[in-house]
């Protein structure tokens, strides 16, 4: 099971949902939708948005790309 992180490509905002949808294997966009449209319903959605943009790290340089050391 690989952790969470931000991923440094293909952000809107802070990288949130781009990475959840990358660790359970969905789209951002899909992800972004269902952020959003729970956010119509009353709870701590965007408290927990902004708690996890603080607490989950960023991607390590290259993690993310296939990029090779020459």
């Amino acid at each position: 099971m690989s952790a969470i992180t931000r991923p440094r490509d293909g952000r809107m905002i802070g990288g949130v949902c781009a990475g959840l949808a990358r660790r359970f294997g969905m789209r951002a966009r899909t992800m972004r939708i269902i952020f959003v449209l729970s956010c119509l319903l009353p709870g701590p959605q965007f408290l927990i948005y902004l708690a996890l943009w603080l607490l989950l790290p960023n991607e390590k340089q290259g993690a993310g790309s296939a990029q090779t050391a020459w």
